[in-house]
């Protein structure tokens, strides 16, 4: 399928709807469609929905990208992810029915998630924007059911624009007609863009700061909107910037009245792995001895910006970071906050990835930015040198989801 079309990212739609249209437009029948975009945050939010919808006895197809360890990981059907059989004969079925055709790999695998959507029974979809929204492939459905907005800040310059509000105006163009978006916390730039858009297309909308409102009081997540007060547990996904996820999630369930039951399971049985993740079994961690291991796959400065406020609710230990990161980020950018609150900075290049930044220019970044840094030929490499001088440590692998996932296949 990669060999169908150069470039690994071509945003249009006019490949998507050509084969929709050769498979009988799958997308049209599929169970009501929640439609997620924004920066950062559309996963965790897809998880802590996906945990409401199914604590209502509700079942739950769910498309997302990238994965992190296997390919399945994208699909999940009616609750449990797609097998290898029905994998192998979904690619397959749009393979042939795309012909010599161009598509990117993207795309095809797309079409391919619909159509299984299409042919097993749930009671919701949950589709996770890739890149953008509005020329997304992910972006084919008339009429969503409800489609959520994340918060939106600079990334992907090269395919959406270098200002906030080019960005925004790409995520708003999941809007639809009479459907309802849920927006999460935005900069003013970025809000004013999704405002002028819905008002174009007659979506109604529900903002956070003025239709609900979420916070923390005494270790428990308050969440507000005109029907009353929710008193939660705290997320299960750690973090500040979890809390804003959790709102909008909530706000989505609240939308559809899942209940009381919804509203508890989202914030205590989501997960999502490689999010601010504590690895507790595997060969790594076995390396890594009496040390703690953790796993964050954020890549942008908010990512940086809302990892540096995690670590800084830790209890106090030596921390380290393992960091490899791709050539297309604003690597400075994300490692700007964390400044201060790390030991040493080890770097690595990304296992298998053309894109991937080198040890040596991640390094370097690093100490232009401030932080004390040295390379490491791998991860177990920097896991064994560091555990050799501080055996208590915290060790955090960070900087892509790709890294995240080669560490992911490696502790198994």
């Amino acid at each position: 399928m990669m060999t169908l079309h150069p470039k690994v990212m071509d945003l249009t739609l006019d490949r998507v709807w050509r084969l929709l249209d050769t498979l009988g437009h799958p997308e049209r029948n599929l169970p009501p469609v929640i439609h997620i975009a924004g920066t950062n945050g559309k996963g965790s939010t897809q998880a802590m929905i996906r945990a409401g919808l199914e604590g209502a006895g509700k079942t739950v197809h769910a498309y997302t990208s990238p994965h992190l360890a296997r390919f399945h990981e994208r699909i999940r059907l009616a609750g449990k992810l797609i097998s290898e059989p029905a994998l192998t004969a979904i690619l397959d079925e749009c393979y042939d029915a795309n012909g010599d055709a161009a598509i990117t790999y993207f795309e095809i695998t797309t079409v391919a998630a619909l159509l299984a959507f299409s042919r097993t029974p749930a009671d919701y979809c949950l589709l996770e924007v890739g890149l953008g929204g509005r020329l997304d492939a992910t972006n084919v459905i008339d009429t969503p059911a409800a489609t959520v907005i994340t918060p939106v800040s600079i990334d992907h310059q090269q395919y959406l624009g270098d200002t906030l509000s080019e960005i925004a105006g790409e995520k708003a163009g999941i809007l639809k007609h009479g459907s309802p978006c849920i927006v999460g916390p935005q900069e003013d730039a970025a809000l004013d863009v999704i405002e002028t858009r819905a008002a174009s297309v007659g979506a109604p909308l529900q903002i956070y700061g003025q239709h609900w409102h979420v916070t923390t009081e005494r270790g428990r997540l308050v969440f507000q909107d005109e029907r009353g007060l929710l008193d939660l547990p705290l997320p299960a996904l750690l973090g500040d910037h979890q809390i804003q996820n959790a709102g909008s999630a909530i706000a989505v369930l609240r939308y559809f009245d899942m209940g009381d039951a919804a509203y508890e399971a989202a914030m205590i049985n989501a997960h999502w792995p490689a999010r601010l993740q504590r690895l507790k079994n595997g060969s790594l961690v076995k390396a890594a001895g009496s040390a703690e291991l953790w796993l964050d796959g954020g890549h942008n400065p908010a990512a940086g910006l809302a990892l540096a406020k995690a670590l800084a609710t830790l209890p106090s230990k030596p921390t380290y970071l393992i960091c490899g990161m791709l050539n297309t980020k604003d690597v400075c950018g994300y490692m700007r906050p964390l400044r201060g609150l790390v030991e040493t900075l080890y770097a690595v290049s990304i296992p298998g990835e053309q894109a991937t930044l080198s040890a040596d220019d991640t390094a370097k970044a690093a100490r232009d930015t401030g932080l004390d840094a040295k390379t490491a030929l791998d991860v177990g490499s920097a896991i064994a040198e560091i555990t050799r001088s501080a055996p208590c440590a915290r060790i955090l692998i960070c900087g892509s989801l790709y890294l995240a996932g080669a560490v992911l296949r490696e502790n198994e």
